[in-house]
């Protein structure tokens, strides 16, 4: 069956995973999703990830991480969508509970979290964010 929108079938799978306090999680690789799960476990959403074949088809094997056993997301949450795309330009990328949070942005120069956009004073489309 093929899947509308990949980026926000990953994050189910991640929410859904942490609800049932799972260990580990496969989901389906590409490209943007592994810079999205390398940009989750750099900001400590995650404890790993590595991208392994499986029957020929590459998969993102993801070990969620815990702290006292609850998880270290409370969110993650799909911003921009196929059907409804959010773009913002460099003086209005958001802020996730007041810095709290990250928003994870596609940008021009590669994805990226809202901090480094407004390091590097660019702007893009908001894929999600996270808390």
């Amino acid at each position: 069956m093929p899947v509308t929108d990949p980026i926000s079938d990953m994050l189910t799978s991640i929410r859904n995973a942490y609800m049932v306090h799972k260990d580990r999680l496969s989901v389906s690789a590409s490209i943007l999703k592994v810079n999205i799960v390398n940009i989750l476990k750099e900001e400590g959403f995650i404890q790993n990830y590595k991208v392994v074949t499986d029957n020929g088809r590459k998969v993102i094997e993801i070990d969620l991480r815990y702290y006292k056993s609850e998880p270290m997301t409370r969110s993650l949450e799909r911003v921009s969508k196929p059907g409804l795309r959010i773009y913002v330009p460099a003086s209005k990328v958001p802020r996730v509970k007041r810095g709290a949070g990250i928003a994870i942005l596609s940008t021009s120069e590669g994805i990226m979290t809202d901090k480094e956009c407004r390091r590097k004073k660019i702007g893009g489309e908001v894929i999600c964010y996270a808390w």
